[in-house]
């Protein structure tokens, strides 16, 4: 089963009494981008867990280090 994305379109002109409104499905696997598809692999499922865990990681030891380097400047001996 796959997702579709209904574009739902609707026009109304001033000088005109009827009202033009046209639906139509898209498949989202045809009209996805290679970027959109490429996030929607990194972010889902076992491999977009792991990368969440790894990123969360990353952060931690960039602030870890930041405030090291940040405590050591504040707290240094004259």
């Amino acid at each position: 089963m796959q997702l579709q994305d209904s574009g739902v379109q609707y026009s109304r002109w001033d000088d005109s009494s009827q009202d033009a409104v046209s639906a139509e499905a898209v498949s989202s696997t045809e009209e996805a981008s290679s970027g959109e598809r490429f996030s929607r692999k990194l972010c889902s499922g076992k491999l977009g867990i792991a990368m969440k865990v790894l990123g969360g990681v990353a952060v931690f030891w960039a602030v870890f280090i930041l405030g090291y380097v940040t405590g050591y400047f504040v707290h240094k001996c004259k």
